[in-house]
């Protein structure tokens, strides 16, 4: 089977960008400092990287720019969908995880799709970072890059917003839940 590119048309990248922008200009907060232009000067000569914020967005994601590395002039996107990204739950944390259940697997991991889509899941401090932006994961959890640690004794993290408060929990890593999914980010 042949592996199809990792390339937006241009009628997708005009759309993207288009998405990308508009969301940039309505939630300033997020990125304050930072001007569009420079953002999408930088995101037109990275093809591959659109391609990932694209796989984001077609996700259910909303990826915004929520940082700038001043050493590498990199923009840091989050996912910043209200919920976990709805194209993204029902996923066990990682591998491991997946191969050790005996029966009713789900279709990936966590880890396996964040690889596919070319991001990496969100630490428990990028979490906390995200949600002193606005309110996250008030009716779901995301499953966070649990240290190893904890993955080495079966178990995984992931994190929500309950009762006006972020709670960082566990579950075993083969545990794979209808309203948990993963929040990606990615530099560009």
């Amino acid at each position: 089977m042949k592996i199809p590119p990792k390339k937006l048309s241009a009628t997708q990248r005009e759309d993207l960008l288009r998405t990308l922008k508009a969301r940039f200009e309505s939630h300033l907060k997020r990125h304050q400092g930072i001007a569009w232009a420079e953002v999408q000067a930088r995101l037109e000569i990275q093809a591959a990287k659109l391609w990932s914020l694209h796989e984001m967005e077609q996700t259910g994601g909303e990826p915004d720019v929520v940082g700038l590395d001043r050493h590498t002039g990199e923009y840091l996107f989050f996912d910043c969908s209200a919920e976990t990204p709805k194209g993204r739950v029902s996923v066990c944390y990682d591998r491991a995880g997946l191969e050790s259940r005996k029966e009713h697997q789900p279709k990936t991991t966590a880890m396996d799709l964040a690889a596919d889509i070319g991001i990496e899941l969100l630490t428990e401090a990028q979490y906390l970072d995200l949600q002193s932006l606005g309110d996250f994961d008030t009716k779901t959890s995301s499953w966070v890059k649990t240290p190893s640690e904890i993955r080495e004794r079966g178990g995984a993290l992931y994190c929500e917003r309950r009762y006006g408060r972020i709670f960082v929990g566990h579950n075993g890593a083969q545990s794979y839940y209808a309203a948990r999914g993963f929040r990606g980010w990615l530099m560009v």
